[in-house]
């Protein structure tokens, strides 16, 4: 663009550190000439997000994001303090066609997929709003990242540039509830990134229950298709499992769900499932989820309990939009 308006190559530079410090228009670029900040605005437009709501725990300081987008769309993001830095989760679509029955994002389905800018921004607005360095990014709020591939491609490319935000692919992690067809356009990429996969069950008939992506890839397609992006990867993929009392938290389905997993080098993040108004779904009691994780373990599975950041201000994307009465 900068090329096609017969500028050098370092506006384009002084252009992206603009945007990646969250500029909010184009005459605010002050070291770019008059003339060509008049090109921009009539050829572009910044796709920043806007603070409509702003939730801060008082447990243990994470920060729940309701964005406002451009056409009056509205997203969540969450911004997390680790000992090893900050952790942006962000949305890749306004909503979620995936229909999954815990999860509050898909609940009036898909509205629009967001740009890979619209992506970006979420980071950069959290981090001018709480002047900090963001380290880590997690694509698992709402949306399907992968029904999302292309800008998702594009917002992997533009987060980890040396003139973007240069966050390293190791530091970024995506989840998928399952789309085969995605993991494996991803393993092509070839890409260090952490692939977390929704699981969620160890057997057809809970997961089509509770994840109707199932009918379409059941597990036997989908753990293939793991199979072959770590063989390909040679990376380590994280399996996301939100117990829910009485369907998929038994010892029987522990010890079906690390039959499953047999062969495939992975970890199991174990979820006490969100309550949602709109199902009777809830979450088992800490024993029962630490009695979980042991019976996974005593088989050979490395499992870990989510540590549970913002209880207080319902951090889980979708409660937030869905709250607010943006849907």
């Amino acid at each position: 663009m900068i090329s096609k308006f017969g500028e050098p190559k370092y506006r384009a530079k002084q252009v992206i550190k603009w945007l990646r410090n969250g500029v909010d228009g184009f005459e605010d670029m002050k070291n770019i000439p008059i003339l060509l900040r008049q090109k921009l605005e009539e050829e572009c437009f910044i796709a920043n997000v806007k603070i409509a709501k702003k939730l801060v725990s008082k447990i243990d300081g994470t920060v729940k994001y309701l964005y406002e987008l451009y056409d009056g769309e509205y997203i969540e993001s969450v911004l997390m303090k680790y000992e090893h830095g900050y952790t942006v989760c962000v949305s890749t679509q306004v909503g979620c066609r995936m229909g999954c029955k815990f999860c509050a994002s898909g609940l009036f389905g898909l509205t629009r997929n967001l740009s890979a800018s619209e992506i970006l921004a979420q980071i950069t607005t959290a981090a001018k709003d709480n002047n900090i360095r963001v380290s880590n990014v997690v694509m698992m709020g709402m949306g399907e990242p992968l029904d999302n591939f292309e800008n998702t491609e594009r917002f992997l490319k533009l987060v980890t540039h040396e003139d973007g935000l240069g966050i390293g692919l190791r530091h970024i992690s995506l989840s998928t509830s399952g789309l085969v067809s995605g993991i494996k356009k991803l393993s092509e990429l070839n890409l260090p990134i952490t692939l977390s996969v929704s699981l969620h069950a160890p057997s057809d008939e809970i997961r089509n229950k509770t994840m109707p992506i199932n009918k379409k890839w059941n597990i036997e397609k989908l753990l293939d298709a793991c199979r072959e992006y770590q063989k390909i990867t040679t990376r380590r993929i994280s399996f996301e499992y939100a117990l829910i009392e009485g369907i998929n938290d038994s010892k029987e389905c522990a010890d079906l769900l690390a039959k499953r997993l047999e062969g495939i080098m992975c970890h199991v993040n174990l979820i006490p499932a969100n309550p949602v108004k709109e199902n009777t779904f809830k979450k088992p009691n800490i024993d029962a989820i630490r009695k979980f994780a042991k019976y996974l373990e005593a088989k050979g599975v490395n499992a870990t309990i989510r540590r549970t950041l913002g209880a207080d201000i319902n951090a889980s994307c979708g409660q937030l939009r869905k709250k607010e009465g943006h849907l």
